[in-house]
């Protein structure tokens, strides 16, 4: 029989019914009581009220002389006063007033001779004096419960005379990974391994959450070491991640293991990715089945375990940031699933601009790139290209005010010009986006981007960019600018095993090939390739076998998946590859018109001229560099 999951419940009905389910069982907040000097941050469990007064004596307020005002009534400018040194005492900041005075005159406003004091001004009763509770009085609310304790509120409190205090505990989350190809982090892994990060994600997440992480050992896939191991874990802690063994496999066995030492409340939540999560409970103690890739484990962390997270410290669910965006290309979606797509972002002509980045869910670095998250609805089919969605914010939107969008062909220098952008000036950032030449052409004419990666050849002439761009923007509105020349060339295994010598030899028996996707200036120059070389794509096996980077194709073919593939020298220095040169290409930047006079391309053409841009193409290897910056010609 097919595996199916116990549930799909729409994420807003499994989440309301699992927290009142819990609270019904008795989930509610811990409490405990720790010095006031420790409680920065933390939050009140009740409210804390005053002690003692502050200050808890008159106390001066100035450095001078305290006083009876009654013997300085009369002076004047004119008319000064003399005070012999039985009718004041030298006083500093914050000592206690002397019996038998009410004023502290300051010391600026006296003359010392002789040992007597001269005034010009009178003094009023209890002037720069500080009267008992002036701050703070005994008994005084100081902060209501369920209240996050300021710097200030720690001075408060310790002047009030209140040295502990309760605050909500820290929930504590045990994290179990499980696995038997799951290993601690390595930096060289063998094939078959899978590194165990979820759990420093999650661990981070939960320390910004105000929780305390508890990661317990890689668990094998053994539904006794699992259930043990689970015990053990909620003995110790408030509640319990197993992370992975919640979807088909034949060795999954985290909802068979919840179910025997507690309860299954839900298996399987309408959302994507996430949708294998496991919601149980043993009494009142949370237990959440996590899917193991991270991007599902991420959602479900966020959806579903912050709501727990918050109820432990008193705080209601903070509201997300969101703002309109126009969505770049056309994102499809399953009409079963909540869907959660992440885009990057960027302000392009008074518009918010979304880009949807991969979707998979093991594609982690999605999530490190993420600008925000756009939420497609349960019964939608997806949204179309040009759309004005609501997306909630990853980054302060004034971040996004000063993002460069780069959108087109992609090239590892394009990060190294992002970082010396920052460097240049913090505030400002780049957000590339890996589309192809032609992609990045079309987000130009869609007024989408500031600027586009382009190497687009013109197999009539050999060269580059500009018989396209004549062609797509007849009308002008575009700038040329001269970025660098490029070795495009074929990336084979170290030591080239198989004997390569051309792009014609893509074609021989037994070779596999990995390409870049249709658009892309790589992937035309490989389709003018085949057809100068009599090469028939069909007969290539993995011709349609598409990458989106060229550090993508060079990892294909360093991991053993491919033989051969079109890429530049850089990313075949990176992988340590060998490299058959075919061409030097030119890689421009197409800039429109209505970005050219913003201060980021200024700032982008600065950079490409200068010394430090050199330095770091001259690092990578494989690039020429005639003017970078200058303009070729506008169209």
């Amino acid at each position: 029989m097919a595996f199916q999951y116990l549930n799909n419940r729409p994420l807003d009905e499994a989440r309301t019914q699992y927290l009142a389910l819990l609270q019904e069982q008795g989930f509610t907040p811990r409490s405990e009581t720790i010095p006031v000097q420790s409680a920065g941050g933390r939050i009140t469990a009740r409210a804390v009220y005053a002690h003692i007064c502050a200050p808890h004596y008159p106390a001066c307020a100035m450095d001078g002389i305290a006083v009876s005002a009654a013997d300085t009534f009369g002076a004047s400018d004119t008319t000064p006063i003399s005070l012999t040194p039985e009718q004041y005492t030298v006083v500093d900041t914050g000592d206690p007033l002397p019996e038998e005075r009410d004023a502290v005159i300051m010391v600026e406003e006296v003359v010392f001779a002789a040992g007597q004091a001269i005034i010009h001004q009178a003094a009023t009763p209890w002037q720069h004096v500080r009267q008992i509770g002036e701050d703070i009085c005994a008994g005084e609310m100081l902060l209501p419960g369920h209240m996050s304790v300021s710097p200030a509120a720690i001075g408060a409190m310790l002047a009030a005379g209140v040295l502990e205090v309760e605050v909500l505990a820290k929930p504590i989350v045990g994290i179990i990974p499980t696995g038997d190809e799951v290993v601690l982090p390595t930096a060289n892994p063998k094939p078959g391994d899978v590194v165990e990060f979820n759990s420093s994600i999650f661990s981070a997440m939960l320390e910004e959450w105000g929780a305390t992480p508890q990661v317990y050992p890689i668990v094998p896939d053994q539904e006794e070491a699992i259930r043990t191991a689970l015990t053990q874990a909620l003995n110790e802690c408030d509640m319990v991640l197993i992370n992975a063994g919640s979807s088909a496999g034949r060795e999954d066995y985290a909802a068979t293991v919840i179910s025997q030492v507690g309860e299954v409340f839900c298996h399987g939540i309408a959302i994507q990715p996430g949708k294998p999560a496991i919601l149980g409970h043993r009494g009142s103690k949370p237990i959440l089945g996590v899917p193991g890739y991270p991007v599902s484990g991420i959602i479900v962390m966020e959806q579903l375990l912050r709501p727990l997270v918050d109820l432990c410290l008193g705080r209601g669910a903070e509201q997300p940031v969101t703002a309109q965006a126009v969505l770049s290309r056309r994102v499809v979606s399953s009409l079963k699933y909540q869907e959660f797509v992440r885009v990057r972002l960027g302000q392009v002509g008074g518009r918010l601009v979304a880009a949807p980045l991969a979707r998979g869910s093991g594609v982690v670095s999605s999530f490190m790139k993420a600008d925000g998250i756009l939420e497609i609805p349960q019964g939608s089919e997806g949204l179309e290209a040009g759309s004005e969605v609501p997306v909630r914010l990853l980054r302060p939107a004034c971040d996004l005010e000063h993002t460069l969008v780069a959108i087109g062909s992609h090239d590892p220098l394009l990060d190294e010009l992002a970082d010396l952008i920052h460097q240049a000036d913090p505030s400002s950032f780049m957000s590339s986006s890996h589309v192809g030449s032609m992609g990045g052409l079309m987000a130009i004419r869609r007024r989408e981007t500031h600027m586009a990666g382009c190497h687009l050849l013109n197999e009539a002439d050999g060269s580059y960019n500009t018989a396209i761009l004549e062609k797509q923007f007849p009308n002008g509105g575009v700038y040329q600018v001269e970025c660098v020349g490029r070795t495009q060339g074929l990336m084979v295994a170290s030591g080239n095993p198989l004997g390569l010598t051309g792009f014609r030899d893509i074609a021989r028996s037994g070779i596999r090939y990995v390409n870049r996707q249709k658009g892309s200036g790589t992937r035309i120059l490989a389709d003018y390739l085949c057809r100068k070389e009599g090469v028939d794509p069909a007969t290539v096996y993995g011709y349609e076998r598409e990458e989106f980077t060229h550090t993508a194709v060079a990892a294909q073919i360093a991991g053993g998946t491919a033989d051969a593939g079109m890429g530049i020298w850089s990313a075949a220095k990176i992988y340590g590859l060998d490299f058959l040169p075919v061409c030097v290409e030119q890689y421009d930047l197409i800039i429109p018109d209505y970005a050219w006079d913003t201060s980021m391309i200024r700032r982008v053409l600065e950079i490409l001229a200068g010394p430090a841009f050199r330095a770091r193409l001259e690092k990578l290897g494989g690039y020429t560099l005639d003017q970078p910056g200058r303009v070729r010609r506008v169209y």
